[in-house]
């Protein structure tokens, strides 16, 4: 099994010493926040916002390593309060729906950067991934 870097330039390229996504045979790793392109949050203090965005990101990425969104097959949120529960679910459910939804769970957690309220750790199986 071959392990690739994924990237898209569609997502910022981190700083920090990881990769924007993992493919592994066909074993797509990522965990995306609500950062711009400048590294900026999106949506400070709105958890629907930086929902919205993550999972753009997500989106992104899958498209980079030749998937969707339907090939998410767990879903692990950390949200920075669990008041942001419903607010997350209303954007999610933007994302996740019909007979494709992934296994999840969430719990909180307390970010790097301090105007994040939430985090998405995927993994997802993709078919036929990109291999360039």
């Amino acid at each position: 099994m071959s392990k690739k870097t994924v990237y898209s330039p569609k997502v910022l390229k981190s700083p920090n010493p990881h990769s924007q996504a993992t493919l592994a045979g066909n074993h797509f790793y990522t965990a995306t926040v609500a950062l711009d392109l400048e590294g900026k949050v999106v949506g400070v203090g709105d958890i629907e916002a930086q929902t919205t965005q993550a999972l753009t990101n997500l989106t992104y990425l899958l498209e980079a390593a030749g998937g969707t969104i339907d090939d998410v097959a767990r879903v692990m949120i950390y949200l920075s309060d669990m008041r942001y529960f419903e607010g997350m679910n209303k954007a999610y459910k933007k994302f996740f729906f019909g007979d494709s939804l992934p296994s999840r769970a969430t719990v909180t957690g307390t970010f790097g950067i301090p105007e994040l309220l939430v985090e998405f750790d995927v993994i997802a199986y993709i078919d036929n991934p990109k291999v360039d």
